[in-house]
Parts: structure tokens; C-alpha cells; sequence
């Protein structure tokens, strides 16, 4: 059960704040609450009052909540060289999964939020996002490339078994024949077979799903609120079943943590039925540094330093290179040893590294949207 919203995003105050600092809690990613860098307040702990009134509190303020917003449009456009797509959905923004390294945590800072506790705990929901994405696919110069469903946030995070909001935009794109690429560490878009299946046949459907690791433990720390692997892995499998163009995303690659379960993973997606897979290394944008750091040392204290040498290693002597290119695969000998293992691994279980091909040609605007009147 989540507590629902109908109103606008909270508003941070120009006044300077005394409040709690949120302490390792079990079932989230983050450590910590820290305010977002464009407040003109932040964060401190009081201690004498977290030791008084930490059940109360600390309690209270992990509850998730997820407001629901009017959003204005819902296609996002990007021209980044190192992506394969130009058009994304994000349906949601934050993510209950609490991954401790989303790079998408810097996002909730746009809100007055913190990329810490608040981005896994107050998610919003676009619920106009089917009716947008009607309208937009509708406007004459619309082009039909790839939509990527979730390139930020996840679509099928927990919010999504209520609210359908993913399912209400895929039934818009198969109303459209509009192909779409889905990532996903949930085994929640196996819900959606009913309608995948008949895209798939099309040509319009890829799916790609997210395992890091099979080590359940290292899982539940590092993504508290998403399916274990296993349940992930049987997802792979049920889509492929279908006749759904399936892959696995490694990602992120941890040096020293989840490196060595790189083959593992591919080779039991690819005995379930994957077709291609993927790989990301750790990215640490922002805010993301600082949440990983500290969660590195509290879970694994003696490693620690070493995951981070290594990381500076392979980005060229900093924590993250933003640079086109770069980013997703580092640089240096490990990131070189990294790519020759992922390239020998999709060679030895069939994973050659290709996506399929999405079918454009069958895109049309279905007469019932073509009736519809203009609202202005």
C-alpha cells in the first residue's frame, strides 16, 4: 500500500532547518537525506533527538509516498552519441527500488528533494502519461524511432502493480504499431506478455533486463527493493517463452564486488532463452558518489578502498568521467580486460551483443485518434 498524492511537488524553504538525518534503515539503498544542492537549507543530524524518538520519526518519514502529477508532455529527447535511442518515457520519477547507484538519484534534486532517501521514497507518477503520449504520436511531424520505456527510473517499479501506468503506455504504442524498447529490473513486465507477445511478432518490442549479480545477498543490499535475480532471471525466460526479444543489461559493474559474476550471469541468461546482452560499469554523477561511498562502508568496510581505487583507475584518476563515450565503459587496463570478457563471453553462449532490429514501417495514427477534437 502507498500513500497517494494529488497535489504539486513539496516546495523547499528559504529558511534555515534543524532536522533528522536519516540512519541505515533496513529494506533501503541510501544511508543518508541529505537536501538537495539547490535548497538554501540543509540537512543536519541531531543526535539527542534521534536517540529519543528513532522509532517515531525515522519510521514515519520511510513510509513511500507517490504523488500523482499532471505531467505536460512525455516524450524526452536526447541526441547523447554513446545511446542507442532519441526518445524516451519515464513514467515515474524516483524509484522505490532504492538501487544505491542510480545514476538517477541527482534528478530529485531538480524537486527540492534528496537524491538520498527521498528519491526511493517520494515517487511521482505522471497519471496523464497514456493521454500525453496519444497527442503526441498523433502531431503530423512525429518520426517512429525506438522509444526507450524506463532510460531513467524503472517502469515496473512497485507503484506500477496499482497504477498501470507503464501498461497504459505500451497499450498506446501497440494502438499505434510504435515500436519501444523496455529495461526493467522487475519481474513485473511479464504482467504485460498479453500485449509484448503481439508486438513482438511485429517486429515493434525488445526487452532488456537488468541482473548485476545472481548473489542474492549482494543484491538485496544493493537494490533492497527490486525482484531478486532469480525472479528476475525466471522473467527472462517467461518473455522468451513468448516469443519476447529478450536480453540481460550486467549492470552496473562494481570492480571488485560483481565483476567476477559476469559470465555467470550471461551464461544463465542465455540458457534462458536471452538473445543479447549489455553491459554498464559503475557511473558516480553527482550526488551518486558520496551515497555509494558510504554505503561501500558500511557494507563492505575492508573493500572499500580498494572498489574506489579501482574506479579511479578506470576513469582516468577521478571518482567519474562524464565524457561521451566513456562513461559507460571507463577507460585503462581493467575497463580494456572488462570489454575483452563481456566480447569472449557473448561469443561463447550466443550473445553476440546484437539487439534485434524494431519494425517502423508499420506505424499508422489509428482513426479513433485522428476524430479526436483538439482541447485547444
Amino acid at each position: 500500500m502507498y500513500t497517494l498524492y494529488f497535489k504539486g511537488r513539496p516546495m523547499a524553504s528559504s529558511a534555515t532547518k534543524r532536522v533528522i538525518a536519516i540512519s541505515p534503515t533496513k529494506g533501503r539503498g541510501s544511508h543518508s537525506n541529505k537536501a538537495s544542492r539547490f535548497d538554501a537549507w540543509s540537512r543536519e543530524t541531531d543526535a539527542d533527538y534521534l536517540e529519543t524518538h528513532v522509532h517515531d520519526e525515522v519510521c514515519a518519514q520511510l513510509e513511500t509516498s507517490v504523488t500523482l502529477e499532471q505531467a505536460r508532455s512525455i516524450i524526452s529527447k536526447n541526441n547523447s552519441p554513446d545511446i542507442p535511442f532519441s526518445q524516451s518515457i519515464n513514467p515515474y520519477q524516483g524509484c522505490e527500488h532504492g538501487c544505491v547507484y542510480c545514476y538517477a538519484r541527482p534528478t530529485h534534486a531538480y524537486l527540492g528533494l534528496s537524491p538520498g532517501i527521498d528519491f526511493e521514497t517520494k515517487i511521482f507518477a505522471k497519471s496523464n502519461a497514456a493521454a500525453l503520449l496519444r497527442q503526441e504520436l498523433s502531431r503530423p511531424g512525429h518520426v517512429p524511432t525506438l522509444i526507450a520505456l524506463g532510460a531513467n527510473t524503472d517502469p515496473y517499479q512497485p507503484a506500477e502493480k496499482e497504477l498501470g501506468i507503464s501498461r497504459a503506455l505500451l497499450q498506446v504504442l501497440s494502438e499505434f504499431n510504435h515500436p519501444v524498447g523496455i529495461t526493467t529490473k522487475s519481474a513485473l513486465v511479464t504482467r504485460d506478455i498479453d500485449l509484448l507477445a503481439p508486438m513482438a511478432a511485429k517486429g515493434l518490442v525488445r526487452v532488456a533486463i537488468s541482473i548485476g549479480t545472481l548473489d542474492t545477498d549482494l543484491a538485496r543490499t544493493l537494490e533492497p527493493r527490486a525482484n531478486s535475480p532469480a525472479r528476475r532471471m525466471k522473467a527472462v525466460q517467461e518473455l522468451a517463452a513468448a516469443g519476447v526479444p529478450t536480453g540481460v543489461f550486467v549492470a552496473p559493474i562494481v570492480p571488485a564486488l560483481n565483476d567476477v559474476h559476469l559470465e555467470q550471469v550471461m551464461q544463465q541468461a542465455a540458457e534462458a532463452g536471452a538473445l543479447f546482452s549489455g553491459y554498464v560499469l559503475l557511473r558516480l554523477p553527482r550526488e551518486v558518489r558520496d551515497l555509494f561511498v558510504e554505503w561501500l562502508e558500511k557494507h563492505f568496510p575492508l573493500r572499500a578502498k580498494h572498489v574506489m581505487s579501482i574506479v579511479n583507475q578506470m576513469r582516468g584518476g577521478a571518482d567519474y568521467n562524464a565524457e561521451f563515450g566513456v562513461r559507460m565503459r571507463g577507460s585503462g587496463e581493467f575497463a580494456q580486460l572488462l570489454s575483452q570478457r563481456f566480447r569472449l563471453a557473448c561469443k561463447r553462449f550466443g550473445l553476440e551483443g546484437v539487439r534485434t532490429p524494431v519494425n517502423t514501417s508499420l506505424f499508422r495514427v489509428p482513426e479513433s485518434a485522428r476524430d479526436q477534437l483538439d482541447l485547444f
